[in-house]
């Protein structure tokens, strides 16, 4: 048999099959490291890019918890810490009861106004039985109807002494049973206020009813009844107040560093996390997909994020005066804050976000619509022509405008 014949080699075909050059091995390692490093492109960024630039710094904004990486080193944003941990720039939030005076924290408000208001009937049962109706029962509309129900039945004793019907009230009355029975303190109210209860014959039934029946000695004065029906109808619940919890620190470095107790956030800090994780992980999703109804559904989520701000104001010597208050309140809250902190209230000034913006160019404006939440920076400004009369006066406007109280208090800040 013949060998088979050899084909003879074609040298282009070799040449196609030997390995890369090595001018091509060190453009391939270059391209290599370029991407293993990720080095960044020359070229300006797109509008893509921009977006997601965006969406990161919204994405840092909202890093409350710590471990995030979206901001390393940042302490533009504070965290939630829990209370009783060091170097907290506020122990919690507290409120004051307006019965008692005493300063509570949030766990203890409910039960020690509870306690004020049944207290306060061994000295007022009126007034005690007024709050208890108000306070005790949280379905406003519920309220109100009793509430209007109760006026109604006095009305009628006023207008029309006379009939002794009006002076009767039927505990088992439908309407007094779906309106009155069924709110704490109503029964407190008609006996404080003259009423007493009865056995009663009723035409056409076989045993008696149970009635409110009034005095004759409350009749003799149906001015007593009007007074007490005016109160009854203009009371509010009573609620604890926001203690603001003023201090006053020394010039310090450390000024818009804030570390905020729980009680500052609405979200736990475990659901905080979990937002901030699954927020990162849409970053490119979000970037291309977000709508301006997208935007907007994300502001209105971020002013329901926080339940309170804290503010320090740097004063013209350098020292903070520091407050809490509600992220709804009012800017003028803020400025009637400071008001009274200092030596001449009756002096204009202003107060200056980071930006430089004046809040006083709308004071109606609430804290989480400036930006202002869970915590802000401001700076105090005199205004231009009460700092031009200081300067004229030759006295240092950059000298301590507080009360001497407060600045015997001063703190330093950690």
């Amino acid at each position: 048999e013949r060998a088979p014949k050899e084909k003879p080699t074609q040298p282009a075909l070799r040449q196609a099959r030997q390995g890369p050059t090595d001018e091509a091995q060190m453009a391939a390692a270059a391209a290599l490291a370029r991407l293993e490093q990720k080095q960044p492109r020359t070229r300006g960024p797109t509008s893509q890019e921009s977006i997601r630039n965006q969406v990161r710094k919204e994405l840092r904004a909202e890093a409350t918890v710590g471990g995030s990486t979206e901001a390393p080193g940042s302490n533009t944003v504070p965290e939630a810490k829990e209370e009783g941990s060091a170097h907290l720039a506020v122990p919690g939030v507290c409120f004051t009861c307006p019965l008692t005076g005493a300063t509570l924290r949030k766990d203890q408000r409910d039960a020690h106004i509870k306690e004020a208001i049944l207290s306060h009937f061994s000295t007022d049962p009126v007034a005690a039985s007024i709050m208890k109706i108000h306070t005790f029962n949280k379905d406003r509309d519920r309220v109100k109807l009793g509430v209007d129900t109760i006026a109604k039945y006095l009305d009628n004793i006023c207008l029309h002494p006379e009939e002794e019907k009006y002076r009767k009230i039927k505990l088992q009355n439908r309407v007094f049973q779906e309106r009155i029975n069924c709110l704490e303190g109503t029964h407190e109210f008609f006996e404080a206020i003259g009423f007493q209860k009865a056995l009663l014959p009723v035409p056409d039934q076989e045993g008696p009813e149970e009635f409110y029946v009034l005095s004759e000695g409350v009749l003799a004065q149906p001015q007593s009844l009007q007074r007490h029906k005016e109160q009854l109808l203009v009371a509010e619940p009573v609620r604890a107040t926001l203690a603001r919890q003023r201090r006053l620190f020394r010039p310090s470095p450390m000024a818009s560093q804030f570390e905020l107790p729980g009680d500052f956030f609405n979200l736990t800090a475990e659901e905080i996390k979990r937002e901030q994780r699954l927020r990162s992980e849409a970053v490119e999703r979000l970037s291309v997909l977000r709508t301006k109804a997208m935007r907007e559904r994300e502001e209105q989520r971020e002013l329901r994020k926080y339940s309170y701000t804290l503010l320090r104001v740097r004063l013209p010597d350098g020292c903070l005066l520091q407050g809490t208050f509600y992220a709804r309140e009012r800017v003028a809250a803020l400025y009637a804050f400071v008001r009274e902190a200092l030596q001449n209230d009756w002096l204009p000034f202003d107060l200056l976000a980071s930006g430089g913006q004046r809040l006083s160019e709308d004071e109606s404006l609430a804290f989480n619509e400036c930006g202002l939440v869970p915590s802000a920076l401001l700076t105090f400004s005199w205004d231009a022509a009460v700092l031009e009369d200081i300067k004229a006066a030759g006295a240092n406007p950059d000298s301590s405008i507080l009360k001497p109280e407060l600045l015997a208090a001063i703190e330093k800040l950690s």
